[in-house]
């Protein structure tokens, strides 16, 4: 029985009952997309003849043999094989599965441990990567140093990995060059610094406390034993190491413990917003705050500085003062408690601040400490040695341990001796691992000039800044979350 036109009046319906038939004589696959295709109505035929209206004007009519349904057919069929016939054939590939498969999948993070390289020292950060990219860092709660908190300069380190600006290419006096002609010449230089056993060979790096970096150092002495290896950082422990020399003969780094503090005097010393403990002190010093019961006996801070600092902002009693007066507050405190030092003249604000901190640090014996930051010179550093000393502070709050910098002499020093050859010309090549002196070396030094006398000045950094643009070669660093390393 034929169906009902379903699509208005006008339209002969569709014999379905024809189409039934047809099927049944039909053998393999056949795709239709509607029942207008399989039966081949007019309206199906205009359709075509507007979606093809070149290649239907050459369409036979109907009953002459070939339908035009079946013309396409062979025309999209015929495109196809011209297309496949023109591509060149390429090799046979079998796909196998991976014996181990990819960690990484697209959507699913991954997570790791890495340490932030400070001013030589290491925080601990585990880092959030998506299809092996660094997307976010945050503290690491297993490293002592951090303790699952984290800082700015640990957040904003992401954004230096992507950062537009950071070095590309190879440069060769300021212009772009290649590996290959980097290495060449090198490679030329490094056997010329063999004949000579490494004499003129020199390094510039920051502070050290890498054991594989240390490790590959001595290779270098071996291979050049007449090479010197410089050491330069703005922010170093040159006036903290010299201070403990003179108060206990040896050169030692202090690590504070602020949750075992029950009084704490700092001396121009921001430990809870610098350093490379500072996220650490932070969190032990906010904890030991916290009221804990009835019998809760609230530690004490003193900060004596010379500008507000997030210490200062967390003291109970903080004194505004020049830097260098604070070695005079010292020396108050010091004969306060009772060591022998000459009490000196201060105004009377700065002496009731020293009064009060050296009664607290008396009544609190062993469970005090005195703190100085490193740009204090080293007689403060070892007044507060002695201090803590005769407080029974050491041991307790503050503990002497050997220093992690693999190098047993002042970075000042070690800078200023490298501008003096540079300048006497004994440096023919020089290695600047990092760093960028050209800006932050001591003034009176005058780094740039000294470096222009160099003939290979050979600069490694993220970003081409004043060191590199005045140096022969600059070579792009890697970035701490691209690169392996210890610290």
């Amino acid at each position: 029985m034929p169906a009902t036109d379903e699509k208005g009046p006008g339209r002969p319906p569709i014999d379905l009952a024809a189409l039934r038939e047809r099927l049944e004589t039909t053998s393999g696959p056949e795709y239709w997309r509607s029942l207008d295709a399989l039966a081949e109505t007019p309206e199906f035929e205009d359709f075509l003849h507007a979606e093809f209206p070149r290649q239907a004007a050459a369409l036979p009519e109907a009953g002459s043999g070939v339908a035009r349904r079946e013309f396409l057919k062979l025309l999209g069929a015929s495109l196809a094989f011209a297309g496949v016939s023109a591509c060149t054939r390429q090799p046979t590939e079998k796909i196998v599965p991976a014996v181990e498969a990819p960690e990484e999948a697209p959507g699913r993070a991954l997570f790791f441990a890495t340490a932030l390289p400070s001013a030589g020292y290491g925080a601990g950060l585990l880092v959030e990567s998506h299809e092996g990219r660094p997307t976010k860092v945050e503290g690491n709660p297993q490293h002592p140093a951090s303790l699952g908190a984290t800082d700015l300069f640990g957040q904003a380190s992401i954004l230096t990995l992507y950062d537009p600006d950071r070095s590309q290419v190879i440069r060769n006096v300021n212009e772009v060059s290649s590996w290959d002609g980097f290495s060449s010449e090198i490679r030329a230089i490094v056997e010329t610094a063999k004949e000579r056993g490494g004499r003129g060979l020199r390094f510039l790096l920051g502070t050290v406390t890498s054991p594989t970096v240390a490790a590959r150092l001595d290779e270098i002495r071996r291979e050049f034993p007449q090479a010197r290896i410089h050491f330069w950082q703005p922010e170093n422990r040159d006036r903290a190491h010299a201070g403990a020399e003179m108060a206990l003969g040896r050169r030692v780094d202090s690590v504070f413990h602020p949750s075992r503090a029950s009084v704490v005097v700092s001396l121009d010393d921001d430990f809870l917003g610098t350093g490379p403990e500072h996220v650490r002190h932070i969190r032990e010093w906010t904890a030991r705050r916290r009221p804990t019961g009835a019998d809760y006996d609230a530690p004490r801070l003193y900060v004596a500085e010379s500008t507000h600092t997030i210490s200062g902002a967390a003291a109970d009693e903080r004194l505004a003062l020049r830097a260098d007066r604070v070695g005079a507050v010292a020396r108050a405190i010091a004969h306060h408690v009772g060591l022998a030092v000459e009490a000196p003249a201060l105004p009377e604000a700065d002496a009731r601040w020293a009064e009060a901190a050296a009664h607290d640090l008396r009544r609190n014996s062993g469970r005090g400490a005195v703190v100085v930051g490193e740009g204090q010179p080293p007689e403060v550093h070892a007044l507060a040695w002695a201090i803590n000393e005769r407080m029974a502070n050491v041991g307790a709050t503050i503990e002497a341990v050997e220093p992690a910098s693999i190098h047993d002499v002042g970075q000042a020093d070690s800078i200023a001796e490298l501008v003096r050859d540079m300048r006497a010309g004994r440096v023919d090549t020089l290695f600047l691992l990092g760093g960028n002196p050209v800006y932050d070396a001591p003034s009176d030094l005058d780094f740039a000039s000294a470096l222009s006398k160099v003939p290979h000045a050979v600069h490694v950094g993220l970003y081409q800044d004043e060191t590199a643009r005045l140096s022969r070669w600059h070579v792009p660093g890697a970035h701490y979350l691209e690169a392996w390393g210890d610290v």
